[in-house]
């Protein structure tokens, strides 16, 4: 996982983008000026900076230009703006920035552009076995449940989380959609690192109410979440 630079005046903007990029496992490091920034930038060294254009010292299209001209643009730098227009994305791409986001960011935008901008050219593949949806091992349809069936959610090799489950039906029906629900959301928290963000979006569920649901199952969030960079 990454370090990443969050670079804006508005705490609420801060607060959330560091808890989806820390959700994500990543080590957020913010900053709520220029002078912060640079200080930050500098003694981190971190390996991206989301930086907004409006901030009340040093805006942060003239940053990204100091940083440009002094040979300090040594790390990716995703520009954000609610205010942005064509020719502010331009200058800023021109400068050096690998993307621009406009305000309200939407989660799908943030969570793609900083995986692209982490990860090299050439880079963006699967790799020897991880193979993609509708190849060989790679992920199915979640089958109908049927009593006394095994169901294989997925048909890879059982290298990571359980991916068979079977299911006692001849029980309530609140007991066994229950039993059911935890199993699900347990495969995906496994399979995700313990990302709520990429369940969240998995699963279609808001993030509030999947930690509702979560502990109404009894799910024990600790056991997946990711431990170490």
């Amino acid at each position: 996982m990454a370090t990443i630079l969050v670079v804006d005046d508005e705490l609420g903007i801060r607060a959330l983008l560091s808890e989806i990029l820390t959700d994500e496992g990543h080590t957020v490091e913010l900053a709520e000026n220029a002078a912060q920034a640079r200080q930050v930038r500098e003694s981190l060294r971190p390996d991206l900076v989301l930086l907004d254009i409006w901030m009340p010292d040093v805006d942060g299209v003239t940053l990204l230009k100091e940083w440009s001209a002094g040979g300090q643009l040594s790390m990716p730098v995703i520009m954000m703006s609610g205010h942005g227009t064509i020719d502010t994305a331009v200058e800023a791409t021109k400068v050096g920035a690998s993307a621009f986001l406009e305000k309200p960011i939407t989660l799908q935008k943030l969570l793609r552009a900083v995986e692209q901008a982490l990860v090299k050219p050439g880079l963006r593949s699967a790799g020897p076995g991880k193979p993609g949806r509708g190849e060989p091992g790679g992920s199915t349809e979640l089958p109908v449940l049927s009593s006394g069936y095994t169901l294989p959610v997925s048909s890879a090799p059982d290298t990571g989380p359980r991916a068979e489950q079977s299911f006692d039906l001849d029980r309530p029906l609140r007991e066994a959609r229950d039993a059911f629900e935890k199993s699900y959301f347990e495969f995906h928290l496994a399979k995700e690192g313990g990302s709520m963000t990429r369940v969240a979006e998995k699963t279609g569920l808001e993030r509030t109410h999947l930690y509702r649901k979560l502990k109404q199952l009894g799910v024990d969030l600790s056991r997946n979440k990711r431990n170490g960079p």
